[in-house]
């Protein structure tokens, strides 16, 4: 591989405090690097000096002469004046870039639901994110750099973004820096991570130590593994560095006999070994709180539609949800699509156009929007008053903790504890939204993109949590991961109605392939006009279709029948299991535990039977 740049010992400080130093890294043609790190570490930074946009003030950074760089920076800077053609293209003929089928693609993939000429300044945060990302990606450049390019992506579009990279860079020409959050991303795109360890301020701030970065070959997974490695090592040496500091200040607390050379060197090496201590790195801990009992209701949605105020059209249309105690249920669906309208009718804030939605009398909601926006009523108070206003204590494991404990567990350090909430970053703010809503101790939680502004760590956290939360989840969310880990099943918004996906989010993403926008359509049809191109001939057999669409109704009523079979079978199962008492009795839940495996195996057949159905119907349409 032909060497592009690379860093040595390079470090840069923002005033008398450092914010990396030591820095030893390079960039190859074909790599695809993910950066990983806290918020607030130094990722963004060390992206800059990549660029030479920011200059070291040690080492060096040295490059190939005429190395070209395309950047994707949080915040863009697009003119609200310019068409979004021009925003991407600039002063490129349509022609020109239309005739590059790439090009074509990258439109389709990324901006589908934007025209071209549409001005810059009438386009939402999400649109003009994408189109900030377009502009980038159609650049000429031997490195790319991107700062968080899935916020606003919805995962069709990170999927997309993913096939596109790995094209891009899979043919060993250019290089690719990504900082990103999403950890399926990462792992599908990235052949190594660097990771941005922030630095400390020392023994009573006076020996501030910059952040460093630490290698890693992988992905996300492979970069899980090495680091738990790493970390099981270092915990050796500091077994063994602890033992030899209880006996230097062992012999030190026995006094030195006298002032020899000897017991001189014995105490400045026990002063060393303290001085050297670095203070302990601040983790995110997050404990199971218990939780208010729940009924056997907690919320129905029947027959239910809902549309905006002088709306043409509905949102959502005939959706039937019910949630079950226990249930963990994620919600997928484009942009728009009515995921968070279909949160509020759950959550009450809404009110539907038609149908009804029923909630259980032990319900205990709660909510955790996309914004942080509730906190601005406590934007006055510091984190720890924030808190307390709530509840000054829980219990957790059977242990009284106090807001002061909580914060501090959840990574905050006790001076961080004591700041006004309106001076926190945002992902101190998300935390500090996470933690007030779990002190309410809900037995129902919606969560609504949890993600945003939360580093890695801090997700795999609060995915820890969720794994043991006793109470209903209801989780919407673009990351792939998260759901997939943290709930049972998925449903996906299509249509402007609900559908179960028993493939999970594979089976909406061949869904999602299959509906194609017309927008898009008709876009691609403009540029191959404008480059002189012809479209495809058309392929579709409608008559198949319609035949595989039905096969895929018949399953989904058949699934339908076998899973009412299953819960009616397994409420007789647990009335049985209260009242045993006798031989005969076991007999019975021997054979109903028969019935529902029979039952299960059956609706596992269906599932497969409507899979392939699925299938059939995207290859005919």
């Amino acid at each position: 591989m032909a060497h592009i740049l690379g860093m040595e010992d390079v470090g840069i400080s923002l005033g008398s405090r450092p914010i990396l130093s030591g820095i030893n890294v390079s960039l190859e043609d074909g790599n695809t690097i993910g950066v990983v790190g806290p918020n607030g570490g130094g990722k963004s930074t060390l992206l800059r000096l990549l660029t030479r946009d920011l200059e070291p003030d040690t080492g060096r950074v040295t490059m190939v002469s005429g190395t070209r760089f395309a950047m994707l920076s949080q915040a863009d800077d697009l003119s609200s004046d310019h068409t979004v053609g021009e925003a991407i293209h600039g002063d490129v003929e349509t022609f020109q870039w239309a005739s590059d089928a790439k090009i074509r693609k990258l439109h389709a993939g990324l901006i589908p639901d934007v025209d071209l000429s549409r001005r810059v300044g009438e386009l939402s945060g999400g649109q003009r994110r994408r189109v900030a990302l377009a502009a980038t990606l159609v650049k000429p450049a031997d490195v790319v750099i991107l700062d968080e390019p899935t916020n606003h992506l919805d995962i069709e579009g990170v999927t997309y973004l993913a096939e596109y990279l790995n094209s891009r860079f899979g043919h060993g020409e250019g290089a690719l820096a990504v900082v990103t959050h999403d950890r399926w991303f990462l792992d599908s795109v990235c052949d190594r991570l660097w990771e941005v360890v922030p630095g400390h301020d020392g023994a009573g701030g006076r020996a501030p130590v910059g952040g460093h970065v630490e290698t890693y070959e992988g992905g996300y997974a492979a970069y899980i593994l090495q680091r738990a490695e790493r970390q099981r090592l270092a915990q050796q040496d500091a077994e063994k560095r602890s033992n030899l500091l209880r006996k230097e200040l062992a012999w030190l607390r026995r006094g030195a006999p006298a002032r020899t050379a000897k017991s001189k060197f014995r105490i400045e090496a026990a002063n060393e070994l303290i001085a050297n201590e670095p203070p302990p790195r601040d983790t995110v801990e997050l404990a199971r709180m218990a939780s208010q009992r729940l009924g056997k209701k907690v919320v129905d949605l029947e027959d239910v539609s809902f549309s905006w105020p002088g709306a043409d059209e509905p949102v959502l249309e005939d959706v039937t949800l019910r949630l079950a105690p226990g249930e963990r249920i994620g919600i997928l669906g484009a942009n728009g699509a009515g995921k968070s309208s279909l949160l509020g009718l759950i959550a009450g804030s809404l009110e539907p156009t038609e149908g009804s939605v029923k909630t259980g009398k032990t319900v205990e909601l709660a909510v955790l929007s996309q914004n942080t926006q509730e906190l601005d009523e406590v934007s006055h108070r510091r984190v720890v008053e924030s808190v307390a206003d709530i509840k000054t204590h829980v219990e957790i494991g059977g242990k009284p903790r106090s807001a002061s404990q909580l914060v501090e567990q959840l990574g905050f350090t006790r001076e961080r504890a004591w700041t006004p909430v309106s001076e926190l970053s945002g992902g101190e703010r998300r935390r500090l939204q996470f933690l007030r809503l779990l002190m309410r101790e809900p037995n129902v939680l919606l969560l609504d993109e949890p993600t945003n502004d939360l580093d890695t760590d801090t997700l795999a956290v609060i995915e820890d949590l969720l794994d043991s939360w006793p109470g209903t989840l209801v989780v919407v969310s673009h990351d792939r991961y998260l759901l997939e880990r943290t709930t049972d099943h998925q449903v996906a918004i299509m249509d402007r109605g609900v559908r179960d996906l028993p493939g999970g989010v594979d089976q909406y993403m061949q869904l999602a392939r299959a509906q194609v926008p017309a927008t898009s359509q008709s876009e691609a049809h403009r540029a191959e006009a404008a480059a002189g191109g012809e479209s495809q001939a058309n392929t579709a057999n409608p008559a198949k279709q319609r035949e595989a669409r039905k096969a895929m109704e018949r399953a989904e009523r058949r699934m339908t029948r076998v899973r009412e079979q299953i819960d009616k079978l397994g409420l007789e199962q647990a009335d049985v299991a209260a009242n045993v008492s006798q031989t005969e009795d076991y007999a019975t839940l021997a054979n109903l535990g028969k019935q529902i495996a029979v039952l299960k195996d059956e609706l596992e057949l269906l599932e497969i039977d409507w899979l392939d159905a699925a299938e059939r119907a995207e290859n005919y349409s």
